[in-house]
């Protein structure tokens, strides 16, 4: 039902948003329409959606797992600094996304785009964070141009919120989902097209290659985002927080999730 729910309430705002961008004779009825019995009931829906997903107050404590990568990446977008991390909708509430730096600054206006490659997160291995099952895979998406000059950003604006009204995998791109055990998921998304190195139905150990990094899916720049789930569905799950050990530039060992813009390297022995 909530994958359903989902569905229709992406049809039901791009047919409001269609109505209204071919409506040429002002307020009318075809706008009324437009607006009043399509786009606002898919809003309201939306809203209904991001709601049922939001994690209860008095949540379990964190998952420790073993960090997904490997080497010094940099922490963007994640729960230590701010919850929701992303949005609660598709159970992102502790959400992070992983970049390697440095990278090709963002610019204002040109290049307006460059290739996947040009980043040094592009193609690194992804390793488990735990044993575990995998229960979801896909890897036939295109690794596309980044999205990180001015331009650039705009489109991606709209792409995501288009990819946002359609099945998650839009969203994710190429991804993985593992079964961790006791109800506990992790979604790898945006991973590089055709670099899965295991199949559903597969076990997997923790610290075992799992695929690279890429730029598929609603993605700004080459990187991972990492997310635990309470459930397979993304629609109905909620999210779970969790941690790992690793080492700040500043030398020193931690147990947690690094804050934004935090450069670490993370305990390779580390057991989770």
């Amino acid at each position: 039902m909530p994958l359903l729910l989902h569905r229709y309430h992406g049809l039901l705002i791009a047919a409001g948003t269609v109505c209204i961008v071919v409506n040429g004779s002002g307020i009318g009825v075809l706008w009324l329409s437009g607006v009043g019995l399509l786009l606002l009931v898919g809003l309201v829906l939306r809203w209904a959606l991001t709601r049922a997903e939001r994690p209860p107050r008095n949540v379990a404590a964190p998952l420790e797992l073993r960090a997904p990568v490997q080497g010094r990446w940099t922490a963007l977008n994640g729960p230590t600094t701010k919850v929701p991390s992303h949005t609660h909708s598709l159970a992102q509430t502790y959400a992070i996304d992983l970049v390697r730096r440095p990278a090709p600054d963002h610019v204002w206006v040109w290049p307006i785009a460059r290739r996947a490659a040009s980043y040094p997160a592009y193609g690194q291995p992804l390793p488990a964070p735990a044993d575990g099952r995998v229960v979801g895979a896909a890897d036939g998406q295109r690794d596309h141009l980044s999205r990180t000059s001015l331009a650039g950003f705009g489109y991606l604006l709209v792409e995501g919120f288009v990819r946002s009204l359609a099945d998650p995998r839009h969203v994710l791109g190429n991804h993985l989902v593992l079964d961790l055990g006791d109800g506990t998921y992790a979604v790898f998304a945006h991973l590089r097209r055709r670099s899965l190195q295991v199949a559903v139905d597969e076990r997997v150990s923790a610290g075992q290659p799992l695929a690279e990094c890429g730029n598929s899916g609603n993605s700004s720049e080459p990187h991972l985002h990492l997310q635990l789930i309470d459930g397979p569905d993304l629609t109905s799950a909620r999210g779970v927080r969790f941690t790992w050990r690793y080492t700040d530039d500043d030398g020193r060992e931690r147990v947690g999730v690094p804050a934004d813009h935090t450069s670490f390297t993370p305990d390779a022995t580390a057991e989770p």
